[in-house]
Formats: structure tokens, C-alpha cells, sequence
């Protein structure tokens, strides 16, 4: 098990003209043996984020540290972190073989011998519900369910510290991703593996998740326990996610503009105030949502609210997000 922890982490593409800051000062931890589930909207800068930690995109600013030393990315050898992407098809060379592509991941000199090599890849797919003999397969014959269960298998070989799985079930059917949810949180309790979760659906991040982190606009806005976020959000932003998963818990004032801000051009002080149900185009006398960004310290949850209550406040009552639990892992539809 080991911590991996985002300190002031920045993404920028493009010159500082045109550029996009993606991601913009981000503070994450994910705790040892812990599932970190990071949820926001198509654009708030979630897979940037995840690209950022693996080394797949260079970042900026900040550092990203595993068990609080600098992380590097060795072309050669174990790699700490493996990423699951979402598309398992594309993720996958369709010229080779299932047991070709996991064999592939195996860190280098870890296991010698071709039948060792076979018995490993024998284990790693058992691991994630799937028969040996889809060794011999070609991604193209397998159903998406199936070819994202290789992709973990893949990510398994190798021997991570972390996982990150980003949106690893949008691209499948209803009832297969109930599935994959339950073999990615039946792995991690067995293998006791740290994990960043992304998605943008708040349900499926509620299901395998310890922590929530919410992302908007390139910023982390609200972080917590899974049960203290979804009991008592405290960011706007938050309540807007889980309302759209349960309904809307008391009706709040309508938001005035439903497109999410440019990132390119952010708004100034809070960047959901042009959003926000409770902010100064709702209530005259916020007009500091506007001008000023909110910082999360002092803050239940760490919300980056101005009007987010300390952490005194008890919760009363829990809102349950449903996501069907009783699907068997070792379906292979």
C-alpha cells in the first residue's frame, strides 16, 4: 500500500496567450489502501489530472509524490502507477493477443520462462473473472465488459502501487457496469490496492469510493469522506451532482446559466458563481462570489465556498445513492 499525494499541481497546454490551464493548483491525496473517487463534469479537467500523475501529460507546476517522494516515471521496469483508460478497445493493441498484451505489462525480469510467464498470465486473468483459455483471444472477440476486465488484468501485471481507473465503465452497458464495479471493488479489498476512481457520474463514484473529491473548472472545490460529502455537501457544485443522482433533496432557486463556464477564460472570484443556485445572481448581498476566490481551509469537507459551514454541523440524515450491488463479478457477458 502506498499514498499518493498531489501537491499544487498545474496542467497548462498551449503558450501563455492562447494556453489552457486544465488543471490549476490541485491538492489531492489518496491515502494508503484507500479508493479515491474524483467526480465533475466532461471538461472540469479529471482525465488531465489522472494523465498528469502517470506521466502521460508533463505538468507544470507542483509535484506528485508516492509515499512522500518525488514520483518518477521509468521507461523500463516496475511503473508504481498503472492507469485503466476508458475505452478498453482502443486501449489495447488489436494485433495481439490477450495473453501477448498482459504478458507485455509484466515488469521486466520479473518472471522468467515462458511457462512461468503463461502461469502468471493464467493467474492475473482469475484474477479479474475471466477463463484462461482467453489468453489465446483478440481483443475484437471479446464484449466490452470483458476486453475492460483485460485492461485491469493488464494494469495488474504491473505490480502497481496505485491504479488509476479513469471513467472505466462509461463506455459500457448499464448492466455490465455493474460488474466491472463490483470486480474493481472486490480487487481492491483483496489486493488492498490505493486507487484514484474517476467518473463523472456521482452513483458510481459513491459505490467503490472511501473519499469524494469533486473537480470543477480545473480545481478541486469540495473534499471528504464518501458518507460526510453525500450526507452534507457543502459546495453548490456538490449539491447540483447529487441532485442530479437523487433529485433535489429541498427545491433551491433555478440556475441561471446551465453551460459551464470557458476555460479558457474563467470567471473571476468563485468559478461557479455564474451557476451557482445560491450565488450573487440569486442573492444580491454575495457579491464577494464574484471578486474573491474562496479558499477550502476552514471549511467542512474543504468546501471552496464562501458561505460553506465550519465543521461543526452534525448530519441527521443519510442520502442513499443506489447502484445495483447484486450483479455476480464472474458474469462474462
Amino acid at each position: 500500500m502506498s499514498e499518493l499525494r498531489l501537491e499544487d499541481v498545474t496542467v497548462r497546454f498551449g503558450g501563455r496567450r492562447r494556453g489552457l490551464t486544465a488543471v490549476e493548483r490541485v491538492d489531492l491525496t489518496v491515502p494508503a489502501g484507500s479508493v479515491v473517487g474524483l467526480v465533475g463534469e466532461s471538461g472540469s479537467g479529471k482525465s488531465t489530472l489522472a494523465r498528469a500523475a502517470v506521466g502521460l501529460t508533463p505538468i507544470a507546476g507542483g509535484a506528485i509524490l508516492l509515499d512522500g517522494q518525488p514520483l518518477r516515471h521509468h521507461t523500463r521496469g516496475r511503473r508504481p502507477l498503472q492507469m485503466v483508460f476508458q475505452d478498453p478497445y482502443s486501449s489495447l493493441d488489436p494485433r495481439m493477443t490477450v495473453g501477448a498484451s498482459i504478458a507485455e505489462a509484466l515488469p521486466r525480469g520479473s518472471v522468467r520462462g515462458r511457462g512461468a510467464r503463461q502461469a502468471e498470465v493464467a493467474r492475473l486473468l482469475d484474477l479479474v473473472a475471466l477463463p484462461a483459455d482467453r489468453a489465446g483471444t483478440y481483443p475484437a472477440q471479446l464484449s466490452g465488459g470483458q476486453r475492460q476486465r483485460v485492461a485491469l488484468a493488464r494494469a495488474l501485471a504491473g505490480r502497481p502501487d496505485v491504479v488509476i481507473a479513469d471513467e472505466i465503465t462509461s463506455a459500457l452497458d448499464v448492466s455490465v457496469q455493474g460488474t466491472v464495479l463490483n470486480l474493481v471493488r472486490d480487487l481492491q479489498r483483496r489486493l488492498a490496492l490505493s486507487m484514484l476512481f474517476i467518473s463523472h457520474d456521482l452513483a458510481v463514484v459513491r459505490y467503490v469510493s472511501d473519499y469524494i473529491a469533486v473537480m470543477h473548472l480545473g480545481r478541486i472545490v469540495e473534499y471528504g469522506t464518501a458518507d460526510d460529502v453525500l450526507l452534507d455537501p457543502q459546495h453548490p457544485y456538490t449539491r447540483e451532482l447529487l441532485a442530479a443522482v437523487t433529485g433535489p433533496v429541498a427545491a433551491p432557486p433555478a440556475v441561471l446559466d446551465g453551460e459551464p463556464a470557458d476555460p479558457q477564460h474563467p470567471p473571476t472570484g468563485c468559478r461557479f458563481h455564474r451557476r451557482c443556485p445560491q450565488g450573487p445572481l440569486v442573492l444580491a448581498d454575495r457579491e464577494v462570489c464574484r471578486t474573491t476566490e474562496p479558499v477550502a481551509d476552514g471549511h467542512r469537507h474543504r468546501a471552496a465556498c464562501h458561505f460553506a459551514a465550519p465543521d461543526t454541523t452534525e448530519h441527521a440524515e443519510r442520502v442513499d445513492v443506489p447502484v445495483d450491488a447484486a450483479i455476480d463479478p464472474r458474469s462474462t457477458r
